[in-house]
């Protein structure tokens, strides 16, 4: 069995281990939820003292042009494109993945509509994240398209002759299941339809290669592996062989080729800039900004590649230890094999543990100073604790201890103390 030491040694070998420094973590506390929401990387507060103080307490409307304000959505995009296989000019940081979302549907089933008539059904899986079921949902009423949902393992047999997009998160929320981008975007291409990727749990957590892959759009968060901070903008991601096709449907100013023109008629930008919408959170760019600087210096370190080995590394131990100390007391959700799994462990629990447990296991550990989280089932699905597994700020240590806690958690029955069962509004 892995012991306290074994982890230790593993910690003072590791050349990522570094790269914690860079984090403000508080004291006392192992978080394993950088998939809903990245810890604060350290240097964030200076930077956005800076923005509020001096860019627009002393400088003011001149930190359009001094402090290059205007060109932050781009810039912060070519940040984010090298951790999604994009090049220079392709990525945009900008609004919400909702958004975004619907601005690259909207755009694919015109592009569905011109290349293949007729085709009006849009494809997704039934677990996918909900906002983005919601969006296509509501888009296909404006259309009067279908949208489509399917399980995992029927995605292939569903891609017929009707189908103009298939929507896939590549790292599904619940599962921690990750699809093969190239094999799958082949599949839906091979059947005739455009492919659209929603990479809120895989950049900056798992590589990414959109352009490898021939992936035709994809959206994705700034505030879970990004780090990015609450609400963080999100991003867009466009295949130059569509991005001037089409106009995308929310044509806003900050959109149009002479946004200080003020031309009554709109007139798209060329690229990626035409997914622009409206004037941009300025203070919530800036800490993305600077947010994705720790990149950076992972890349000192390996990158991505190095970062993706030791998430492997602790989320397999993780299991290790849970399947030792709690012996089927949970199901392991998240796939085994490395190629399917992203950063993050899902377990449910078994018939050993009381029903509808899984909320108080969750909030018990987090009284234990273990930061997970839970996700309810829906009578088709089943409750989930997800614990999150970013390399950046995680160590092996962290991982013992978490384990451990969930163990004594079960073993004291600390899940059936009143105050772990009280449902918080956000869970």
């Amino acid at each position: 069995m892995t012991t306290l030491e074994d982890c230790r040694a593993r910690d003072a070998a590791d050349p990522l281990a570094p790269l914690k420094d860079l984090f403000n973590l508080p004291e006392g506390v192992i978080y394993l939820d950088g998939n809903s929401l990245g810890a604060l990387p350290r240097a964030v507060p200076a930077r956005v003292a800076q923005v509020v103080a001096h860019e627009w307490g002393r400088d003011l409307i001149q930190s359009w042009n001094s402090a290059g304000w205007f060109d932050l959505p781009r810039r912060v995009g070519d940040k984010i494109a090298p951790l999604m296989g994009a090049g220079p000019g392709e990525v945009v940081a900008a609004d919400t993945t909702s958004i975004n979302l619907y601005k690259v549907l909207s755009a694919a089933l015109n592009v569905a509509a011109q290349d293949a008539p007729g085709r009006r059904t849009i494809v997704s899986e039934r677990s996918n994240f909900p906002t983005d079921l919601y969006i296509a949902e509501a888009l296909c009423r404006e259309r009067g398209c279908t949208l489509k949902l399917v399980e995992p393992h029927e995605i292939a047999a569903s891609l017929d002759a009707d189908v103009a997009v298939l929507m896939l998160t590549h790292v599904n929320y619940r599962t921690g299941a990750m699809h093969d981008m190239t094999a799958v975007t082949a599949a839906a291409h091979a059947a005739g339809a455009l492919m659209v990727w929603d990479l809120c749990h895989s950049v900056g957590a798992v590589p990414v290669d959109l352009t490898g892959a021939g992936a035709d759009y994809a959206v994705g968060c700034g505030y879970k592996y990004l780090n990015g901070g609450p609400g963080a903008p999100a991003f867009v991601w466009v295949h130059p062989r569509h991005v001037d096709r089409f106009w995308q449907p929310l044509a806003g100013w900050w959109g149009h080729a002479a946004p200080f023109a003020f031309t009554p008629d709109y007139q798209p930008a060329a690229g990626i800039t035409r997914f622009q919408c409206g004037t941009q959170p300025i203070v919530s760019l800036s800490a993305l900004d600077c947010a994705l600087d720790v990149f950076a210096e992972a890349e000192k370190f390996g990158g991505m590649a190095a970062l993706r080995d030791k998430s492997l590394a602790l989320t397999d131990l993780f299991i290790e230890l849970v399947e030792q100390w709690c012996p089927g007391q949970f199901e392991l959700v998240t796939p085994r094999e490395h190629v399917r799994r992203g950063s993050q462990v899902c377990l449910t629990p078994t018939a050993q543990l009381p029903v509808g447990s899984a909320y108080a296991v969750v909030q018990a550990l987090i009284g234990r100073g273990v930061i997970g989280d839970f996700r309810a089932g829906d009578g088709q699905q089943p409750d989930i604790l997800r614990f999150g597994f970013t390399p950046l700020y995680l160590s092996y240590e962290n991982v013992f201890l978490s384990a451990q806690a969930l163990r004594d958690v079960l073993l004291n029955k600390e899940y059936a103390l009143p105050q772990f069962n009280r449902k918080l509004a956000v869970t």
